[in-house]
């Protein structure tokens, strides 16, 4: 195994499974917490992790395949995904993509899921299209408010990874975001974003 990221939840390893490249994500333990408290909150996010990521998969968004999920041991393994992560691409591309982007968390939206983590390093551009990645802080959600977080830290990474093309960027998502929930929805959601901008801060999501 080799390990690719550290994380503040889990740790991101590249392996091999059953003859398989795979990605191995191993939810860490919190010696903070207690034993048999911890476990319950790390075995519930490691099925809920796997089950988000079946179920976006069931909406025609490109997401890695699930191939293995050990409760006892909170991993996951899944398929290793080859292709460029978008915030690597070249910037006129990343403004491109933003399109893109927008329809697939549209998508989420329109089925009530807030992925919890959008970045330009949770989507990657592969042979198979855009795929979006890492479901670790996704959560069933139909409140506004919740897909308004999604978008504005969105809008924040823009902003300190890509604050070059930021504006036209962001246009270009709420393009995209916009052809999937239309017209009304899209406004409610834009008006909390302003909302969350005006207190300074926003949500952590748990």
């Amino acid at each position: 195994m080799k390990l690719v990221k550290k994380g503040a939840e889990a740790d991101i390893y590249v392996a091999i499974w059953n003859g398989l490249d795979s990605i191995l994500k191993i939810r860490k333990k919190k010696d903070y917490r207690v034993h048999s408290l911890d476990m319950r909150i790390r075995t519930l996010r490691t099925i809920r992790e796997a089950k988000m990521i079946s179920e976006t998969k069931s909406f025609g968004i490109t997401t890695p395949l699930v191939y293995f999920v050990d409760e006892k041991k909170c991993e996951i393994y899944l398929q290793l995904i080859k292709g460029k992560l978008v915030r690597d691409l070249p910037l006129n591309k990343i403004i491109k993509m933003c399109t893109e982007i927008g329809k697939i968390v549209g998508t989420l939206h329109k089925n009530g899921i807030m992925h919890g983590d959008l970045t330009t390093s949770n989507f990657i551009l592969s042979d198979q299209g855009l795929v979006i990645l890492d479901f670790g802080l996704s959560q069933k959600t139909d409140k506004i408010d919740d897909y308004a977080i999604d978008l504005r830290l969105f809008k924040e990474v823009l902003n300190s990874a890509h604050a070059q093309i930021v504006e036209d960027a962001w246009v270009s998502f709420v393009l995209g975001y916009r052809k999937i929930l239309g017209n009304m929805l899209t406004e409610k959601v834009l008006s909390h974003v302003s909302v969350i901008e005006k207190r300074g801060r926003y949500a952590n999501v748990v």
